[in-house]
């Protein structure tokens, strides 16, 4: 009895594996390849507004598959590329966009960067030449017992050693 059930518990293992077999790649929503590539460019220029560090073209948010949905069918009415990153863009600001343009609005985005890491190499060379300039008694000396290898646990030692332990 227990190789019949042996054997039905293989055959139904082998079964489930084949069946993976038979799995097809998903077939793309568009007949046409050309609108599928061109959908898939403007998707690749727009940003996910659900996950914000993935283009609409990358995610699986449901929102980005609506917004893909809806670029395909303005793409469908023979609106071109810019027209459909126009319409996005009027509907859900400059922020769907992956590279927003150059505004007065958007220059701390851009240069904002750079602005910080020249201000913190600034900063860092002002400190390191006021230092420079300082002389060797203005910093606070080293502790002596710091200097000597096992100066601590020595001192330690001796200071425990007038205490009495526990009882």
């Amino acid at each position: 009895m227990k190789i019949t059930a042996l054997r039905s518990v293989l055959g139904g293992c082998l079964l489930a594996m084949s069946l993976s077999l038979l799995a097809k790649e998903a077939a793309p929503e568009a007949a046409d390849p050309a609108l599928e590539a061109r959908m898939v460019k403007i998707t690749s220029e727009l940003r996910c507004l659900v996950c914000q560090n993935q283009t609409i073209a990358d995610s699986n948010a449901s929102l980005a598959v609506d917004l893909r949905r809806e670029a395909r069918a303005l793409i469908k009415q023979g609106k071109s590329d810019a027209e459909v990153v126009d319409y996005m863009t009027a509907r859900y600001g400059d922020f769907v966009l992956y590279r927003p343009p150059l505004r007065t609005t958007t220059l701390l985005l851009w240069f904002g960067p750079a602005l910080m890491l020249v201000g913190g190499a600034a900063v860092l060379v002002i400190v390191l030449r006021r230092r420079s300039r300082m002389a060797a008694d203005a910093f606070d000396a080293d502790d002596e017992l710091g200097d000597e290898p096992g100066a601590v646990d020595a001192a330690l030692a001796s200071a425990n050693a007038g205490t009495p332990g526990p009882a």
